[in-house]
């Protein structure tokens, strides 16, 4: 079999690559190329290749060019039938020409901008500007205003299209140059290295920002608190956290964040969908953070360390959570009542109490629950499927939890101890019974009698009473 041959540009004779687009120059499509090329180039002859295609970067031209001459026969219309009309009664002057959209069309659009747009290219006087009607540019010079509306990526940030698409994704892009990075995502391609490091990426502001870690510079800093950064960006998001910004929301629910990325995340939880995949085991997971912590689970690699105690993890994350258990800091804070927390995970799951939302719901029973991690240990009681063994005897059980408070008679640590006396235990819920005791405390109430408890299990097994079981 012989090989596939590579499209050619009828115009410029580049090779189009994969990912690029290209259009038909017969008149065979809505853009109509061949019609627009030979209006001001009739001696070009595309007879000549069989197919003749433009590549992107041509068609744009085309457009453009084409969209000028018209804008010149118009202009010359104008101007002639202002003199018929003997509307100027001094010297005819250029620059007194005031030009709208209402009046001056081009195909559909007005000077390449969206229809109904007015565009005034009037002569200022020394003290006026030449305003652009779709962004903020200005300028003092016609020509630089005229070349700014034909400027081909300008128009396409006006019009709101992205011409540029992914064969792989969904992604689309204003710029070949954004498209060209982002598909390093999928070749997984990083031609950009640090001369000190093994550090490479797909981008350059990415090494930029790199290679500041070597120099130590931190050049932003914020007039609020003692933070300072490499980039303005990470300064930017920083501030969120003092002016309490959130303004990238979600469309699905109430969820709203200080940082895009966070919101991403979020928006896959509606979706469902899992992008990043492990190449070693069956993990998916919404964040290439995520992905780069489980894989450290392949290679019992553990990063971080505390420098108080002996705990290390593969998380940064993960960590700072746990430097303050040795702090004592619970900066979450729930706005109805005195619950705080040291995890941003545990105050989002208290204020469903408040709520009385359960959104994860068994599809086998009627269970609800307020967390993800809940339900899954739920769902092994329908599959009898118990991960969590204890290497030290044959207990297995189906929730991290369980497993832990049975580590701790091998141990014999109860690490949650009663600030009134000396009492301590090995679970966090045996404590607060314990406390009841000090406080006189009876949170379990039956709502047939007076009756009042300390215990679940004790208000169920007075409940009996009252139901003859």
């Amino acid at each position: 079999m012989g090989e596939k041959s590579a499209k050619v540009c009828r115009i410029c004779l580049a090779e189009i690559v994969e990912i690029e687009q290209y259009y038909c120059l017969n008149n065979d499509n809505k853009l109509m190329l061949q019609f627009k090329l030979l209006n001001f180039l009739p001696k070009i002859d595309l007879k000549f290749t069989p197919n003749p295609i433009a590549c992107n970067r041509c068609m744009i031209a085309i457009e453009e060019i084409y969209e000028f001459k018209q804008l010149c026969i118009q202009t010359e219309i104008t101007i002639k039938k202002l003199r018929q009309q003997d509307a100027i009664n001094k010297e005819f002057h250029a620059e007194n020409i005031k030009v709208e959209s209402s009046n001056l069309q081009i195909g559909n659009n007005c000077l390449g901008i969206n229809k109904g747009v007015p565009v005034c290219i009037k002569e200022p006087l020394k003290s006026e500007l030449y305003y652009c009607h779709n962004c903020s540019f200005n300028t003092n010079k016609k020509t630089s205003l005229i070349r700014h509306l034909f400027n081909r990526y300008v128009k396409v940030q006006h019009t709101g299209g992205k011409p540029f698409k992914c064969n792989i994704c969904d992604y689309c892009s204003t710029t070949v140059s954004y498209l060209k990075t982002h598909m390093r995502k999928h070749t997984g391609e990083k031609p950009f290295k640090c001369k000190i490091c093994d550090y490479c990426s797909n981008q350059l502001g990415n090494l930029k920002m790199h290679m500041l870690q070597h120099t130590g510079k931190k050049p932003f800093k914020c007039n609020t608190c003692d933070y300072c950064s490499a980039t303005m960006s990470h300064l930017k998001t920083h501030m969120r956290k003092h002016t309490g910004e959130k303004p990238f929301k979600c469309n699905a629910c109430d969820y709203s964040s200080s940082q895009l990325g966070n919101l991403n995340m979020h928006v896959r939880q509606h979706s469902g969908k899992k992008p990043f995949k492990c190449n070693i085991c069956d993990y998916r997971t919404i964040s290439m953070s995520h992905l780069k912590g489980h894989m450290r689970n392949h290679t019992s690699e553990k990063l971080f360390k505390c420098n108080i105690c002996n705990y290390c993890s593969n998380q940064m994350g993960s960590l700072k959570t746990h430097i303050r258990k040795h702090t004592g800091e619970k900066p979450f804070k729930c706005n109805i009542c005195d619950y705080s927390s040291s995890q941003l995970g545990n105050l989002n799951m208290h204020m469903l109490q408040h709520t009385g939302k359960k959104p994860f719901k068994c599809d086998t029973c009627d269970y609800g629950t307020i967390s993800m991690s809940h339900l899954k240990g739920h769902m092994r009681k329908h599959t009898d499927k118990k991960p969590f063994k204890c290497n030290i005897c044959e207990y297995c059980s189906n929730q991290m939890g369980s497993l832990k408070t049975h580590m701790s008679k091998h141990t014999g640590e109860k690490p949650f101890k009663c600030n009134i006396c000396d009492y301590c235990c090995t679970t966090k819920s045996v404590l607060k019974r314990h406390l009841c005791t000090h406080t006189g405390e009876k949170p379990f109430k039956c709502n047939i009698c007076d009756y009042c408890c300390i215990t679940k299990s004790d208000l169920k097994r007075h409940m009996r009473k009252h139901t003859g079981e």
